[in-house]
C-alpha cells in the first residue's frame, strides 16, 4: 500500500485497523493514514498521522499505535463535544486559528494521555517513546524556526518543550529573547493544564493564552497537529461516545383517542413476578425497535405467536452477569454467529474492494501451428531443467517406495518383540508397502497479464513451459490461468476481470494442450487480491492433500479504486487462502535488479514466501529449486 509517496506495512496496517475496531467497539470504524490524527463518526474513521514513517520501526509502531489510542480511548470517551464546538466558534474571531488548534490538541492529549495509561498500563511503553521522539522533533523545529524568524512557531516549540520537559524550569539557549519573554507570562497557565479534569478546562486556557498573543503574532506557518475531531459541528450529544449512543426524540408525541365505552377488552390482572418463576425460562428480552415516528395506538397487532427457541438467539440482549443455571445454548451462539457471517460474506464474497467486479472467463483457443513452433522451441530451451528435476523427484519416489518399512517407532506392532527387553530404545513396529508412485499434490500457476509485462511475457512463458512440462510427466494436475482487468471497460459498478483459462485441471495431462501458453499476452490493469480469491475458490473443490498457488508478477497492484488499499486486500487474500491450507508463493519479475521497495512490497503481501528474480532470463533457473522443493515436500 502507498501512501505520500511511501510503502505501508501491511501487518501493522492491519494491526491497527483491528487496535481502532477492539478499542473504539465500533465494528464499521476504519483505519486510515492521513496527515494527522483525528476521528470522524460521521465516516466512521479514526487516522493516524504519516508523520510517524519518518522514523524507525520502534517509533513508528509505537506513534501510529498511540495516535489510534489517543482517539479511540481518549477522545471517543473523554472529551467534551460541546465544549470543543464552542472554542472553535471563539477561534474562528481570532486571527490565530490555526496556533489555536494545534495548542488545544496538545493540551488536550496532554491530559487523555494520562486517562489512557491509566485504563490501559500496558501502553506506557508506547507513549514513552512517542514523547521522546517528538520531544526531539520540536528540539530540531524550534532551531528551524528560529532561523527562518517564525516567531509564533517558534513559540509553539517552546509550549510543546515546556509542557513536556523532565525538569521545572528548561532553559531554551537558541530561543529569542522575545519568545523567550512571552513564555514567561503565559507560564502560569500552561502549567495550570496538569491540574485540568476535562475538556473545558483546556479550552478555558488555551482560549486565554490565544487571546493575549492575538494582536502581537501571526498566524503560525507550519501544522504540527489538527483538530482531533472532524466535523464537529454536525454532532450534538456531550461526548462521541453518547452520540453513538444517541436516541432521537419522537417526532410527534401524540396518542390515539379511544373511547372506553364502545372498545371491546378484558379488564383480567396478571401476576408479573413470583419466586416460582424468578430467572425462569421465559424470563427473556425479544427484538426491540426504536420508532421516531407515528401515533400510539391501542392496537396490539394481529401477528401475535408464541415465543420460540429461536427468538432469544436473534435478539439484542440487556441484561446483568450472573450464576449460570448450567443449560445448554450452543445452539443458539451457532445461530448468532452464523448470522454475523452471512451477513459480511454474503455482501462481498470477494472482498470490500471488490464488490465490482465482474468475472469473465476467456477459454483458451485451438493452438496456431506458429504457436505450435514456438513452443516446441521452449520445450527444448527448458529440457535439460526438465530432465534433471523430473530425474530427481522419480529418483526420490523410487528411493522411499524401496525404504525399509520395518524396525520403526510407530505402525503396525511386529511379532519379534526380544528389542522390547534389549535395546534402549526399542522398534518394534513395521508399515505395509504403498504400490502408489503419486504425488497427492495439485498446483494452480496465475499469471499477471497487466501492461507492464509486455517486455518479460516471453520469458516468462519459458518458466510457464518448464512448470508444465515438469507436472506433466509426474502426472500432478495443474492449471494456468492469465488474469487482468480491462481499464478500457471499468465505469461505475462494473469491473470486468478476465482469467485467459490455458489449461485447467482436468486437461492438464493431454499432449497436445501445452501450445496454448503461447496464446498470453500482456493486457491492462492487475486485480491481484480478487484474482488470487477466485483461485483459492478453485483449490478448495481439489481433495488432494497439497494445494499450491504460484503467483507470477512484476510489481504492485494496479486497478480501478484499487490504488491506496490493493496490497492490503491482496495480503487479506493471501492470508484467508493460507488458513484454509493452500500454500501461496509470490514470484517477482524485475527487470534487471530488484530494489528495497520492490522487496518490501513482495514482502507485506506474502511474507517469507516470495521469489525474487532479479531477471526474468534467469527465471528458469531460480523457478527450478523451487519447483523441486515443492515436490520434494509432498512426497
Amino acid at each position: 500500500m502507498r501512501f505520500n509517496d511511501s510503502i505501508i506495512d501491511t501487518a501493522l496496517f492491519l494491526q491497527l485497523q483491528d487496535l481502532s475496531t477492539v478499542l473504539s467497539g465500533i465494528p464499521e470504524l476504519e483505519f486510515e493514514y492521513n496527515y494527522g490524527s483525528f476521528i470522524d463518526l460521521i465516516q466512521t474513521k479514526v487516522t493516524a498521522s504519516h508523520f510517524w514513517e519518518n522514523g524507525n520501526q520502534e517509533v513508528k509502531e509505537a506513534g501510529l499505535k498511540t495516535d489510534v489510542l489517543l482517539r479511540t480511548i481518549g477522545t471517543l470517551h473523554h472529551s467534551t463535544i460541546r465544549s470543543m464546538k464552542e472554542y472553535q466558534d471563539i477561534i474562528e474571531e481570532c486571527s490565530l486559528p490555526k496556533f489555536a488548534a494545534q495548542l488545544f490538541t496538545i493540551f488536550e492529549d496532554l491530559r487523555l494521555e494520562e486517562l489512557v495509561k491509566k485504563e490501559r498500563p500496558g501502553t506506557k511503553k508506547w507513549f514513552s517513546v512517542r514523547g521522546a521522539y517528538l520531544k526531539q522533533y520540536f528540539e530540531s523545529q524550534l532551531a528551524t524556526n528560529v532561523t527562518r524568524s517564525f516567531a509564533l512557531d517558534e513559540l509553539y516549540c517552546l509550549i510543546y518543550l515546556l509542557i513536556h520537559s523532565d525538569r521545572p524550569d528548561p532553559v531554551f539557549p537558541r530561543a529569542n529573547e522575545r519568545q523567550l519573554e512571552e513564555l514567561e507570562k503565559i507560564k502560569p497557565l500552561i502549567h495550570s493544564v496538569f491540574e485540568a479534569t476535562k475538556t473545558s478546562d483546556i479550552t478555558r486556557i488555551c482560549e486565554q493564552i490565544v487571546f493575549r498573543l492575538n494582536e502581537e503574532y501571526q498566524d503560525t506557518m507550519n501544522e504540527y497537529f489538527i483538530f482531533p475531531v472532524a466535523n464537529v459541528e454536525k454532532y450534538t450529544a456531550n461526548t462521541l461516545f453518547d452520540e453513538l449512543t444517541r436516541n432521537d426524540e419522537l417526532v410527534n408525541d401524540d396518542a390515539e383517542d379511544v373511547s372506553e365505552e364502545n372498545s371491546e377488552f378484558i379488564d383480567e390482572k396478571f401476576s408479573t413476578w413470583h419466586r416460582e418463576n424468578k430467572n425462569g425460562e421465559n424470563n427473556s428480552t425479544f427484538l426491540q425497535f426504536e420508532l421516531e415516528q407515528g401515533t400510539k395506538t391501542s392496537l396490539m397487532g394481529g401477528g401475535a405467536r408464541e415465543a420460540e427457541d429461536a427468538d432469544q438467539a436473534l435478539a439484542s440482549i440487556q441484561g446483568s452477569s450472573g450464576e449460570s443455571e448450567q443449560k445448554e445454548y450452543k445452539q443458539q451462539e451457532t445461530l448468532e454467529k452464523k448470522q454475523t457471517n452471512i451477513g459480511k460474506s454474503g455482501e462481498h464474497p470477494f472482498g470490500e474492494e471488490n464488490k465490482d467486479v465482474v468475472q469473465i472467463i476467456k477459454e483458451a483457443k485451438m493452438p496456431t501451428p506458429i504457436e505450435e513452433k514456438r513452443y516446441r522451441e521452449f520445450v527444448a530451451d527448458i529440457e535439460p531443467f526438465k530432465r534433471k528435476l523430473s530425474s530427481t523427484i522419480e529418483k526420490t519416489l523410487e528411493n522411499k517406495k524401496n525404504a525399509p518399512r520395518k524396525d520403526l517407532v510407530y505402525g503396525r506392532l511386529s511379532k519379534k518383540l526380544l528389542p522390547l527387553v534389549l535395546d534402549e530404545n526399542p522398534r518394534v513396529f513395521y508399515k505395509k508397502n504403498r504400490d502408489s508412485n503419486e504425488i497427492d499434490a495439485v498446483f494452480t500457476l496465475l499469471i499477471d497479464c497487466s501492461a507492464s509485462m509486455h517486455n518479460k511475457m516471453d520469458e516468462t512463458k519459458r518458466g510457464i513451459v518448464l512448470f508444465h512440462e515438469v507436472l506433466k510427466k509426474l502426472r500432478i494436475p495443474h492449471s494456468i490461468v492469465g488474469f487482468w482487468e480491462d481499464a478500457n471497460e471499468v465505469k461505475e459498478g462494473y469491473q470486468p476481470n478476465y482469467f485467459h483459462v490455458i489449461q485447467s485441471h482436468s486437461d492438464s495431462f493431454y499432449q497436445n494442450s501445452g501450445a496454448k501458453i503461447m496464446q498470453l499476452e500482456p493486457e491492462e490493469d492487475n486485480r491481484d487480491g480478487y484474482s488470487i480469491r477466485v483461485a483459492t475458490k478453485e483449490l478448495e473443490k481439489r481433495r488432494e492433500k497439497n494445494r499450491f498457488l504460484l503467483v507470477f508478477s512484476d510489481g504492485e497492484p494496479a486497478a480501478a479504486d484499487y490504488d491506496q488499499n490493493g496490497i492490503v486486500d491482496t495480503h487479506l487474500a493471501v492470508s484467508e487462502a493460507r488458513k484454509k491450507g493452500i500454500e501461496i508463493i509470490g514470484m517477482f519479475l524485475a527487470d534487471g535488479s530488484v530494489d528495497e521497495s520492490e522487496e518490501l512490497t513482495m514482502k507485506n503481501i506474502y511474507g517469507k514466501e516470495r521469489l525474487m528474480i532479479p531477471s526474468v532470463a534467469e527465471l528458469p533457473e531460480h523457478f527450478t529449486p523451487l519447483l523441486k522443493k515443492l515436490l520434494l515436500k509432498t512426497i
